[in-house]
């Protein structure tokens, strides 16, 4: 097999740091412009002026509909639509679904058979999906491993944890070992994130989450439910991206050149 290993050890080198968040909103605003106007079709370098594109993380109260680019990573939304490789979007709603191993897949076949080394997956994530997408605090805190029909969970001490975002590959770069991030083993956030897919989040979802757990009193703050969508939005994943809602974000991602995939 003729293997691309320039892009592999590039992409590996950035690795985590690659989609580490900025996560600050006092981004110097030309920071937040270059980050959002890429200057060639690289993979890598587009990781990282991703990377370098502010995302909120201090919300206090959001409302139910975002009204304003300042509510959600506009910066971040922008320098994705403005990708110029070959890209494609994909609809991921359930959880327990296979669009971690159809990703792989379709990033392996692009760059190893079709040799298209600037190859960018964006994860329209939303619905149980997007359970995923949030860091191991909100999972303990709001039981959220009850929401997710007893997958993707592992015990770590005496709660239950959210598998998606350890990681779980060896290291290496032989595509043809599957405990390699090439292969099975590499069906989670943070090792696809290294690859180069970018995450996607929906405001929406968050909204509707929080309402679910109000609902269902898994509310220890007594939070409204503009305050609890605010503390789930601040611990999404690192590198994630909000949008102030996927099914809208959908039509602008296909208008940008982007192969749609449900």
């Amino acid at each position: 097999m003729s293997v691309d290993t320039n892009r592999r050890t590039t992409l590996l080198a950035i690795g985590a740091a690659a989609f580490t968040m900025a996560g600050a909103s006092s981004a110097a605003p030309a920071q937040a412009e270059a980050a959002a106007k890429p200057a060639d079709n690289g993979l890598a370098e587009f990781a990282v002026r991703l990377r370098k594109a502010p995302r909120r993380r201090d919300f206090k109260s959001v409302p139910m509909i975002l009204d304003h680019p300042s509510l959600w990573d506009d910066e971040a939304l922008n320098g994705v639509l403005a990708y110029k490789g070959r890209k494609q979007v994909w609809d991921n709603t359930q959880i327990d679904g296979p669009w971690m191993n159809g990703m792989r897949n379709a990033l392996n076949a692009q760059v190893f058979s079709f040799h298209h080394s600037d190859f960018l997956i964006v994860s329209a994530t939303h619905g149980p999906a997007q359970l995923a997408l949030y860091d191991q605090e909100m999972w303990d805190k709001y039981k959220l491993a009850d929401l997710t029909r007893g997958k993707f969970l592992a015990w770590v001490g005496a709660n239950k944890a959210n598998t998606l975002i350890v990681r779980k590959h060896a290291a290496g770069t032989d595509p043809e070992d599957p405990k390699s991030i090439f292969g099975p083993a590499g069906n989670t956030i943070p090792a696809l994130q290294d690859r180069g897919v970018v995450f996607l989040a929906c405001h929406i979802a968050i909204w509707e989450l929080a309402e679910k757990l109000i609902k269902k009193n898994v509310n220890p703050d007594n939070h409204s439910a503009e305050a609890l969508a605010a503390e789930l939005t601040n611990h999404l994943v690192e590198g994630v991206v909000l949008t102030p809602g996927i099914v809208a974000t959908l039509p602008e991602l296909q208008a940008a050149g982007f192969h749609y995939l449900v």
